[in-house]
């Protein structure tokens, strides 16, 4: 099962950047990133961004698949993005 990292529009794309590598390098082949709205999705592509400049020089390359998911926030329901990132080596 793939790790999930939820990013929110306050997030830090370099500390999520980081974490997509971490998991990624510890022979994880998989990890979803959750996000809702314009700002969250836009923190959580410059952190696939710059999670593979991070990983690029070890042999792994990022592919990132755009996908739907349902997500419960304070009880309510609601539609997020969900970037699948696998690596390939």
């Amino acid at each position: 099962m793939a790790e999930v990292l939820k990013v929110a529009s306050k997030s830090d794309p370099k500390k999520v950047a980081g974490a997509i590598a971490a998991v990624i390098e510890k022979d994880k082949e998989e990890v979803e990133i959750h996000a809702v709205g314009a700002a969250a999705v836009n923190q959580a592509i410059k952190a696939v961004a710059i999670a593979r400049g991070y990983v690029a020089p070890k042999g792994f390359n990022l592919i990132a698949v755009p996908a739907f998911t349902k997500v419960e926030i304070n009880g309510e329901e609601k539609t997020a993005i969900k970037l699948i990132v696998r690596s390939q080596k």
